[in-house]
């Protein structure tokens, strides 16, 4: 009010000035066909008067415009209407050359909102890439075939700028000059005129695109969801605002959130197949679109390339296998103009994500573009949230990290879309984190792929229990494929415990992919017969006997067997291990006779070696008596499993889980003698 009063005694100094002027210029035109009077005759007088005047109304203005400068923050203060009435841009939506592909039910939230009585807010969202402009074009072009008075506003950072677009808006639309004088003057806000205006006037879309700074806005700051500023959703039309900013916060309960996803296969396919003639197939379009994420700034940058006639790669199938050797030259190129221009890094997948990074390390969160660095390091699986904790972001960024900016960090990458969180089933534990594949792939390449630091690798397996273990178990296989040999030992060896673990998760599959990725290092970097290299050998037939591959899992024990024997020795604690892991996948063929004779060897051997004491003897012993009662020699079988189980009690105590197991088969040994007994005293019965 204070701001009002002082702008209205400008008001009325300026008026006084320009009446004493008129007052002097009617005498004088009075008098211009009479006798002058006398005081006229004094040009002195004349002159002194004039120059009196003169000083007057330039105190006047100038005062005005002090007035103006110190109205308080949030007061009424005069707007320039000068850029209202020309502003120097088009304010026509950009055309759409080609069809908008898969949006359909977007279109129609929008439509349905356009048709409505009411009017309203909708925010079309999502990490850039996704479409948001063009979806809003497509929108702005249909709203204005039917009818409707169609604005389109570009959000340039600008909040001054954005408030002379809006009232130039609210111009067309029939905002009469005389209210937009009252703004000039300052006698009202200028925000509130428009949105008075624009609350009574119906049949108009207003769309602002690329609003990504919503919090700058204004008039004054914090975000559009208190509705005090230039987006409001209370108008009688519609305002179609289009953001990366996806978060619920931001744009208030009353705003219609429209959060974009990447385009289904077959819709990505029609995008592809739209661009390039003779390119390919459907199928082959799809199988594109799948391999860039649906994501259609990548579909487009891929059609478009395939529709220049000089392109080396010509189909759909040809720039697929093209990327695996040369994204960096067809996706993730840099643009010379991306730094200095947003513009052009919107349209540029190498660039587009930046302008998100870039805003929220300005919003203070410094350890957003690390993370989102760091997960890209990961493969395309979905990453249990307990894995990035501050130690690892630490150890892999050498940033300072705590629990609240790890927190902040992935909050603003969820928040611009950048991060995905999908929806755990039921069975699952842990949170799940996941990035859409080519944000994560041009991200990758854009890094000179620094390792995370080998502590971190080896303290995830103990850090988690099995459910973050199984989640790991798609990422860790890579890390290992690009160690070098200094620390491969220690990535080989986090890898084995990860295989552990899965496989007492009952992960079999997850586990024989971990155990082929070490065989496959170990035999490349420490050749085919050392030990270690055996062993994950041994360790990769155990998994295929686990997934019952009986017949492969044998033959691999065969071979393994037959190398340790060469290579260790026929008595070495190994090579008795693989002869009793061969008798095991034997007996699982089957082959029980075959499968005894090998436990009876093996357990000759660990005796003589070890002692009959040892815990691989009574293993061995277990594994005998259970040969033999797959031969039918239950009573052979019950005798040895009840000596056995005496003799791990003795050793290993009552509760240790290996006398359990032996407690638990002697019982059963037991079972089957005494069924075979009755069978046989019915068996006697009937021949009597």
């Amino acid at each position: 009010m204070a701001g009002n009063r002082r702008a209205a005694r400008v008001g009325s100094a300026v008026s006084g000035g320009s009446a004493l002027i008129a007052f002097l210029v009617g005498i004088v035109t009075n008098y211009v066909t009479a006798e002058l009077p006398k005081w006229a005759e004094n040009t002195v007088l004349v002159w002194s008067v004039f120059g009196v005047l003169a000083v007057v109304s330039l105190g006047l203005f100038f005062w005005e415009r002090r007035l103006a400068a110190e109205a308080p923050d949030g007061g009424v203060r005069p707007v320039p209407l000068g850029r209202i009435a020309a502003g120097g841009h088009s304010m026509n939506p950009p055309t759409v050359p080609v069809p908008v592909r898969g949006r359909a039910a977007e279109l129609e939230r929008i439509g349905t909102l356009v048709r409505g009585p009411g009017g309203g807010m909708a925010v079309v969202c999502g990490a850039g890439g996704l479409g948001k402009t063009t979806l809003a074009a497509e929108a702005a072009a249909q709203a204005r075939d039917q009818g409707q008075v169609v604005v389109w506003v570009r959000w340039r950072d600008d909040p001054e700028q954005l408030g002379q677009d809006l009232a130039q808006a609210a111009h067309i639309l029939g905002l009469p000059e005389a209210r937009l004088e009252e703004a000039r003057t300052g006698r009202v806000s200028l925000v509130d005129a428009v949105w008075e205006h624009l609350t009574t006037v119906t049949g108009w879309l207003i769309v602002v695109d690329n609003v990504d700074t919503p919090t700058r806005v204004g008039p004054g700051s914090g975000p559009p969801a208190a509705y005090r500023g230039w987006l409001r959703p209370h108008g009688g039309g519609v305002l179609l605002v289009t953001s990366r900013d996806t978060s619920r916060q931001t744009w208030g309960p009353d705003a219609d959130l429209l959060h974009l996803q990447p385009l289904v296969d077959d819709a990505g396919a029609a995008v592809l197949l739209d661009a390039p003639r003779h390119a390919g197939t459907e199928a082959e379009a799809e199988a594109l679109a799948a391999r860039l994420g649906g994501l259609p700034l990548g579909l487009n940058a891929a059609g478009t390339y395939l529709s220049v006639p000089t392109s080396r790669h010509r189909t759909f199938t040809a720039y697929q296998h093209a990327l695996e050797a040369e994204f960096a030259d067809l996706l993730g190129a840099e643009h010379p103009a991306a730094a200095t221009d947003p513009a052009v890094a919107r349209r540029v997948v190498r660039h587009t994500w930046d302008l998100s990074l870039d805003q929220l390390h300005s919003d203070g969160y410094t350890l957003a573009r690390p993370v989102l660095q760091l997960l890209a390091l990961l493969e395309p699986a979905p990453v249990p949230r307990t894995l990035i904790t501050p130690e690892l972001v630490s150890d892999a960024t050498g940033l300072p990290a705590t629990a609240a900016t790890v927190d902040a960090a992935l909050a603003g990458l969820h928040q611009y879309g950048l991060l995905h969180t999908p929806e755990a089933d039921s069975s699952a534990a842990v949170g799940q984190l996941q990035l859409h594949p080519l944000v994560r792939e041009v991200t990758a390449h854009s890094l000179n792929r620094p390792e995370p630091a080998n502590t971190w690798l080896a303290a995830l397996p103990g850090r988690a229990g099995w459910p973050t273990a199984r989640l790991l178990a798609p990422h860790l296989p890579a890390h290992l494929d690009r160690n070098t040999p200094h620390n491969f030992t220690t990535a080989r060896d986090t890898l084995d415990t990860l295989a552990a673990a899965v496989r007492a998760a009952g992960a079999a599959s997850e586990e024989l992919l971990l155990r082929r990725h070490v065989l496959d290092n170990e035999a490349h970097f420490l050749g085919p017969d050392h030990p270690d290299t055996l062993s994950s050998r041994n360790n990769l037939a155990t998994a295929l006997s686990d997934l019952g591959e009986h017949q492969q899992a044998a033959e691999l024990h065969q071979q393994v067997l037959a190398d340790r024997e060469r290579v260790l020795g026929p008595d070495h604690p190994d090579t008795l291990t693989s002869r009793n892991n061969l008798a095991t996948a034997l007996s699982s063929l089957g082959e029980h006779r075959q499968a005894a004779e090998l436990h009876h060897q093996t357990l000759a051997g660990i005796e003589r070696v070890l002692g009959p004491d040892h815990p691989f003897t009574l293993s061995s012993r277990n594994n005998l008596a259970t040969a033999l009662s797959g031969l039918g020699e239950h009573r052979q079988a019950a005798e040895l499993h009840h000596q056995t189980l005496a003799d791990t009690e003795r050793v290993l105590g009552p509760d240790h889980p290996d006398t359990l197991t032996s407690r638990y088969n002697h019982a059963h040994a037991q079972a089957r003698l005494a069924e075979t007994g009755r069978r046989r005293w019915w068996q006697r019965g009937r021949r009597r």
